[in-house]
């Protein structure tokens, strides 16, 4: 067992029942033909559909690996193991390390992994500025969220997952958010719910994220999209700033389980520098997460993701069950059917240089800043701008949280439509030469109402929750 999955041992019988994981017992020894390799490291593992968890232990067991997680809905399992030759053992169709394989790029000659960031503070709210930064907010105004707040700023019942960094639970814009309950640390493929497991450690990015979903609207510092719903912090990305796929399955199934209607996934899963489709290992975690998602949405859990900063023309993801398309460049869970993708536009309304597009993969658009207009929000300590879809995403789960509060029976499926429908058309634009070099910098393909760049267009959190719109009558605040 790794180290980073040992303090789990005494907690994981508790918790994993609520996150559809099952507990699992020690293997019994390792065959003699095991050849431990140095440290252990985790393998995310896809056995056949309908494998129980007993025979899915004994086949890492006999591949020289041992299971401390399993996902019995999904069939996917999380498995450390110190002998190199485990993925070839239990298949390497099957099997993928994101450790293993960074651990490979950090040999001599290659360039090394990044390195860990340095441990930052929690708030302290006697120090966190409290002036109005409600001028500052260009983004909230594009997308119509204070006329929005006139019918409802969203309904404390409404929780939304933010998968990400760790979000500060002491920051005075949030504290009154977070749900300590349904908060959980996933970055050893298996729920933790100490706060020290989803609380952030050196990155500010969650923190950001959650404030642009649900900041308070107290006149002070920064207002959010949705500032009546709930945070839950669940941890997928580590303090070198990597999201791997057993942590992405683990926050998405934890999600699922708590009946999270809302989820934001402000990151990709790859060890990689790019997300474009590598080899069979990429069709593992393809797989794996194919598989989170399809189930999580069949429970009613609706997942919004960034469309990567990468400036690609994104492809639409297969289903589970399907390879990957090859040759092409996917994000993953963006590209996925089942999510909610966002590409990233600045004041002026034209997408982002950075932000990535693709038809069929993005659906909607939202502020994500570009150049010297970034997006204010929240951070351990107080406030600061920061750019990328990563900022776009947040601002659809905000409005999917104020349609959810207006509707609250409403399902995944029927949040989606209304997103869609009631966002605000915008076609292609005519050129998109950002350089003014004469060439174009991306091609948009599509139509006015459904395109590459913007997909069903801007979203509209006043038209989201219109009583016009809706037929019904107005909704409390």
């Amino acid at each position: 067992m790794s180290v980073l999955a040992r303090p789990l041992r005494a907690a994981v019988c508790s918790l994993l029942v609520l996150a559809g994981c099952a507990a699992v017992s020690p293997p019994a020894v390792a065959s003699p033909e095991c050849a431990p390799g140095g440290r252990a490291v985790r393998y995310v593992v896809a056995f056949d559909r309908g494998t129980p968890e007993s025979s899915a232990r004994q086949q890492a067991s006999a591949s020289c690996g041992q299971l401390v997680g399993y996902y019995p809905q999904i069939s996917v399992a999380v498995v450390t193991s110190a002998d190199r030759a485990f993925p070839d053992r239990v298949g390497p169709e099957r099997a993928f390390s994101a450790q293993a394989t960074r651990t490979a790029a950090e040999q001599p000659g290659v360039a090394a992994a990044q390195p860990a960031r340095s441990p930052l503070p929690l708030s302290d709210p006697a120090k966190v500025p409290a002036a109005d930064l409600s001028s500052q907010q260009w983004d909230m105004n594009l997308i119509g969220a204070p006329a929005a707040h006139q019918v409802t700023g969203g309904n404390r019942s409404v929780v939304v997952g933010v998968l990400d960094s760790g979000v500060d639970p002491k920051h005075p814009d949030l504290a009154a958010a977070i749900d300590p309950g349904d908060s959980a640390g996933c970055l050893t493929g298996v729920p933790d719910q100490s706060p020290a497991a989803w609380q952030p450690t050196t990155s500010v990015h969650g923190t950001h994220v959650a404030g642009i979903v649900a900041a308070a609207d107290d006149g002070k510092g920064v207002t959010g999209v949705a500032p009546g719903v709930r945070i839950a912090s669940v941890k997928v990305i580590d303090d070198r700033g990597y999201a791997d796929p057993e942590a992405a399955v683990c926050g998405i199934m934890w999600s699922a389980a708590r009946h999270l209607p809302i989820t934001n996934s402000s990151w990709f899963v790859n060890p990689w520098s790019l997300s474009c489709v590598r080899g069979n290992d990429r069709g593992v975690v393809h797989e794996v997460l194919a598989r989170a998602v399809e189930y999580a949405t069949s429970q009613g859990t609706l997942n919004v993701a960034a469309a990567t900063n990468e400036a690609v023309d994104l492809t639409p993801s297969a289903r589970s069950g399907s390879p990957s398309a090859a040759g092409k460049c996917e994000a993953l869970p963006a590209g996925l059917r089942d999510v909610v993708t966002a590409s990233a536009v600045g004041p002026d309304r034209v997408k982002s240089g950075y932000s990535s597009y693709g038809l069929g993969v993005v659906d909607v658009t939202a502020p994500g800043g570009d150049d010297d207009r970034c997006v204010v929000s929240t951070v351990p300590g107080g406030y600061a701008p920061l750019c990328g879809t990563s900022m776009a995403a947040p601002h659809v789960a905000g409005v999917l949280a104020l349609l959810k509060s207006v509707h609250p029976t409403w399902t995944a499926a029927e949040l989606r439509r209304a997103l869609d429908s009631r966002a605000t058309p915008m076609p292609c634009p005519d050129s998109y030469d950002l350089t003014g070099d004469g060439a174009q910098d991306a091609y948009c393909s599509g139509y006015d109402g459904y395109n590459g760049f913007y997909g069903h267009g801007l979203v509209d959190a006043r038209s989201a929750v219109a009583p016009a719109q809706t037929g019904l009558p107005s909704p409390a605040r």
